[in-house]
């Protein structure tokens, strides 16, 4: 066959391609499951997800596949670093991680205009006490930074809040105030952020639960924090940590 007649050909496949009807757009859902992955679906969640979820119109939804290994999320990242100096200094796991996450968006190269560093933003005289020679190093970072709060949760007794507050503001504001939450847009806001990611009022209480639901013959896994029956398996619970 002629490099002519192959060319026709080609160009003809694809007019008709062009040409061909589209298959009737899709519903693409994303919200987050328990572990704080990123879920998509052509079918809306039910339950607690159901809240918060988005929707996306894609074009040949029903035969989208993926094709390239997704990227592990960048809390992903640092999850043994974080696990194992929260854990050494006797820390929960999940409030390192709503730190960091409020503080720098787990972006270890973040540096405020006041000059934080890294993952948790440390402060050049912080990091100096606590023998952070590289603060952009997730490593020290981490670790100093989770020294640091632990440093703090034992000035105030235990009290979250104030420890985070102080993490915020610093401790001497904290004790100018009488030991309270200063009055702080700023401040406030952040200890919004944090209570947001932990849950902090109901933490002793937190079950998350997965059971498989078959849809058109694939297991869709769905999560609640409400046990819904026998075959209900816990996945999580705050109180492990």
């Amino acid at each position: 066959m002629s490099r002519a007649i192959r060319r026709a050909i080609g160009l003809a496949a694809l007019a008709a391609t062009l040409a061909w009807p589209s298959v009737a757009g899709a519903q693409i859902y994303s919200w987050r499951d328990a572990n704080g992955n990123t879920v998509l679906g052509d079918r809306k969640p039910a339950g607690l997800a159901a809240l918060a979820v988005r929707s996306y119109p894609v074009e040949r939804a029903a035969t989208l596949r993926s094709t390239r290994e997704v990227p592990r999320p960048a809390a992903g990242r640092f999850e043994d670093i974080i696990v194992r100096h929260a854990s050494a200094y006797g820390v929960r796991v999940d409030l390192v991680r709503a730190v960091i996450q409020t503080e720098s968006a787990f972006d270890p190269m973040a540096r405020s205009p006041k000059g934080a560093m890294g993952l948790m933003q440390l402060m050049p005289d912080t990091a100096a006490d606590y023998g952070v020679a590289d603060p952009y190093d997730p490593e020290q970072n981490v670790r100093g930074g989770v020294a640091y709060l632990k440093n703090l949760l034992d000035r105030y007794d235990g009290n979250e809040e104030l420890a985070l507050a102080a993490y915020n503001a610093g401790p001497s504001t904290v004790d100018r105030y009488g030991q309270k939450v200063p009055p702080y847009q700023e401040t406030r806001t952040y200890l919004s952020r944090i209570k947001q990611a932990t849950s902090l009022a109901a933490v002793s209480k937190a079950r998350i639960y997965r059971t498989v639901e078959v849809v058109d013959g694939r297991e869709v896994p769905l999560y609640t924090n409400v046990k819904p029956g026998p075959t209900a398996r816990e996945v999580a619970s705050a109180r492990r940590r």
